[in-house]
């Protein structure tokens, strides 16, 4: 019984980032939406150009991020196989 509660906590933390990445990806959308709904997204001398530029780096940064998570997902998952002990 000692290797089951093992891999519950390692689905634990998986879900865990996996849901977390999930909410920022939803809180970035909504805001986004949220902005352009309030009329923050009005031509105002090339700040729509900024704006969509900086929204294009967060979505980057975030799908960096998600690889990450899926990387160490998989570290963790075959260190688990081989019968080592991660922490």
């Amino acid at each position: 019984m000692h290797g089951g509660g093992n891999w519950i906590g390692l689905i634990g933390i998986m879900f865990g980032c996996a849901l977390f990445a999930l909410a920022l990806i939803c809180g970035t959308v909504l805001a986004i939406l949220k902005m352009r709904n309030s009329g923050r997204f009005a031509k105002k001398d090339g700040t729509e150009a900024d704006e969509a530029q900086m929204i294009q780096e967060i979505y980057q940064g975030l799908e960096r991020m998600e690889k990450r998570v899926d990387t160490l997902e998989t570290i963790l998952m075959e260190g688990r196989q081989h019968g080592r002990e991660v922490p």
